[in-house]
């Protein structure tokens, strides 16, 4: 699968935030669903005065009301309308984009990056709160209520039993001709000191309901529900668990993405279309 730019074109970065609450994800959908791609593209054709839409290529894809914080994605603009617009872009952009949504760098990309493919790892965090009072109102659409009082180190430690390359399946919503192996580089849970309990892991790439099926074994295990071993005994049988509910998307924010160096961005793509193939 062939990646270059073509003849006149552009790679052009952007570093990119979204509040997920009122739209149906990233990807474009039919039938006129609002998306944070169809928002960017849309405010791109207007404010660059295009008759064609440029598409955008993104780090990862979060479903219907996860937010971001880090998400990075790509497009080629031809070269003539990125000489005109590259200074006065990212303003522009400002005015036109819902609220919802804010692209806060544009820059032309070096050789080889690819928002999806050259990506090292993405980093997510999932917000709950056992609040015996609920959710502060303030937080509403960005931190899940779980009535249950959660024991914070045992989902810590349940957590570190899936870091690691492990096939997820068990915790995946599988998809045709998709591996479900994952490495999880880091993966733990800890409470601050507002008493919201953070559960944060990063990860080469996830699969679909990944992390919300594992948060919500977790929350399993903080409320008492099951012991600290259980999640890694789901992740060995490999069969999904009914147990393992996949929690609301409200609590999950993508928070970073992170990239190697200009020279290596060439062959960290290769090796990771090379592994993951189609897999989103």
């Amino acid at each position: 699968m062939s990646d270059e730019v073509q003849p006149g074109f552009v790679r052009v970065r952007l570093d990119l935030s979204y509040d997920g609450t009122d739209f149906h994800g990233w990807a474009k959908q039919a039938g006129g669903r609002r998306t944070v791609q169809g928002e960017i593209e849309d405010a791109l054709r207007t404010v660059t005065r295009s008759r064609e839409t440029y598409e955008l290529t993104v780090a990862g894809r979060t479903d219907a009301g996860v937010h971001a914080r880090g998400q990075v994605a790509h497009v080629d603009l031809p070269r003539e309308v990125w000489a005109e617009q590259s200074g006065k872009l990212l303003k522009r952009l400002a005015g036109r984009l819902p609220r919802d949504v804010r692209v806060w760098a544009l820059r032309e990309a070096p050789s080889g990056f690819n928002a999806r493919f050259a990506a090292m790892w993405r980093r997510y965090v999932y917000r709950v709160t056992d609040n015996p009072g609920g959710t502060d109102p303030l937080l509403r659409n960005h931190v899940l209520w779980h009535d249950w009082p959660l024991d914070v180190a045992a989902m810590d430690a349940a957590a570190r039993t899936l870091v690691g390359e492990h096939d997820f399946e068990a915790y995946a919503k599988k998809r045709e001709g998709a591996t479900t192996i994952r490495e999880i580089l880091d993966f733990g849970v800890r409470r601050g000191a507002d008493g919201i309990v953070e559960i944060e892991v990063r990860a080469d790439a996830f699969c679909h309901n990944q992390v919300r099926s594992m948060v919500g074994a977790l929350l399993f295990v903080g409320d008492g529900h099951r012991g600290a071993e259980w999640p890694r005994k789901v992740l060995d049988a490999r069969v999904r668990d009914s147990a393992v509910h996949v929690v609301r998307p409200l609590g999950l924010t993508l928070e970073e993405v992170a990239y190697p160096a200009d020279d290596q961005l060439a062959e960290r793509q290769r090796q990771a279309r090379r592994v993951r193939g189609a897999v989103h």
